[in-house]
């Protein structure tokens, strides 16, 4: 592809994303590609890359559209993150915007002018609110200052950059050293990750789908961070263990994977569909023999669950929440919201917890964890439940660890993960 045509595929993924706030943008820019197989890979990489940057640029790029009175549209959220963070010049850009086959349409003259204003600045600029160069949506300003404190701007910045690619190995069926061995003769290097005991970060954008390791069943993407919320359950060999909101079952996995593959987990969730990528999942890991999912769509397993009384020694639900720690790698679910509000969410997390308390044994660990960094979802959702729930109390992390305490705590800034959350709490 040309460069022009690189850009005119920039602006009509930009432009569906804007018309439909429905389907989160990794799944409309998936949706996109499949349908022009005849994008080399090259540059659909390139495409990809340039709507990401574009995307957690949302806010900056909004304020120089309005301090220059330009509409707010796709294309020229391109034509001023071209100028700003590209050095586009207006020359350059007539290039560009030539108007031929697959290009974009001929500048106009207020965009030539857009173009020439914009020329020798930044992306950032002294003028703009900390809250506009930091990226962070106004709603969550008050929560977020709360808890971060004069690291405010620090962390949020951090929260700007791409996320890691992080594999987790299934300890199982092979060692991290192995694995490791196996992905340089790939061509893929990596490093052991600080925290997960089980996990290697790639030092480059790749694509594992056809190295050996993966094909093998001994590794899966998972971020380092949610490998350490399993990690921090300690589960043990013939444990019995409730995964309540598996979903498509990374979580699952890595506990099914530290059991040594004895014992039993029950994996539950409302999606039916990604329960059912969970089995694929599974089997493909040789751990399906200890998992038994049960959709809660289904009544007979809802009444199921209402009969486990003191069964579990682990039950562990990670949320639904806002996702605000996945900001890195969604960076438009900072500006749209795809699912329940705030309120709604908190809610949700608290019933969750009230419906599944009854199944931990006394002595067996309740774990709690969100990938989101507000207070209302994490810190005071569990103040709130050992409240009503006087026979658990909260077990306070090893501090030694730096994954915080009593709970875990974890940022893009501190510890490079996405920001996630984790409390455990044993029944008393």
């Amino acid at each position: 592809m040309k460069p022009s045509a690189r850009i005119q595929a920039t602006i009509d993924i930009l432009e569906r994303i804007s018309a439909n706030k429905r389907v989160p943008m990794d799944a409309m820019v998936g949706d996109y590609m499949r349908g022009r197989r005849y994008i080399g890979s090259k540059d659909r990489a390139a495409i990809v890359e340039r709507c990401y940057h574009i995307t957690r640029a949302h806010a900056r790029l909004g304020w120089w559209l309005e301090q220059s009175h330009m509409p707010d549209t796709p294309r020229n959220r391109v034509l001023a993150y071209l100028a700003l963070a590209e050095s586009t010049n207006l020359k350059r850009a007539k290039d560009l915007f030539d108007g031929t086959q697959y290009a974009p349409e001929i500048l106009d003259q207020a965009e030539e002018t857009f173009i020439t204003a914009l020329e020798g600045k930044k992306l950032d600029d002294e003028n703009m609110p900390e809250v506009t160069r930091v990226e962070c949506p106004p709603e969550y300003e008050t929560s977020l200052r709360g808890y971060f404190g004069n690291d405010f701007k620090t962390e949020m910045a951090a929260m700007l950059e791409p996320a890691t690619l992080d594999l987790r190995v299934n300890s199982f069926t092979i060692d991290r050293d192995s694995v490791q061995k196996s992905l340089e003769k790939d061509g893929i290097e990596t490093d052991l990750t600080p925290y997960s005991p089980w996990g290697l970060r790639a030092r480059a954008k790749v694509f594992i789908s056809k190295t050996k390791a993966f094909n093998k069943g001994w590794i899966s993407i998972q971020d380092e961070g949610s490998q350490l919320i399993a990690h921090i359950c300690d589960v043990k060999p013939g444990m019995q263990v409730l995964d309540y909101c598996a979903g498509a079952g990374g979580k699952t996995l890595a506990l099914a994977s530290a059991m040594n593959k004895k014992g039993r987990i029950v994996a539950t969730d409302n999606d039916d569909k990604r329960l059912a990528k969970g089995k694929q999942r599974y089997k493909k890991s040789g751990l399906a023999d200890i998992i038994e999912a049960r959709p809660l769509t289904e009544e007979k397993n809802r009444k199921w669950l209402r009969r486990q009384k003191g069964t579990f020694d682990l039950t562990l639900v990670d949320v639904p929440c806002s996702g605000t720690g996945t900001w890195r790698r969604n960076p438009d679910m900072r500006w749209v919201n795809y699912g329940p509000d705030l309120a709604e969410l908190t809610t949700i997390q608290a019933k969750i917890l009230d419906k599944v308390a009854h199944t931990v044994k006394t002595g067996g660990k309740l774990v709690y964890a969100t990938c989101s960094l507000l207070p209302e979802e994490n810190e005071q959702q569990i103040e709130a439940f050992l409240e009503r729930h006087p026979d658990f109390e909260l077990l306070p992390l090893d501090e030694a660890k730096g994954l915080g305490t009593p709970y875990m705590r974890l940022t893009p800034h501190r510890h490079n993960t996405d920001g996630f959350f984790a409390a455990v709490m044993v029944r008393r």
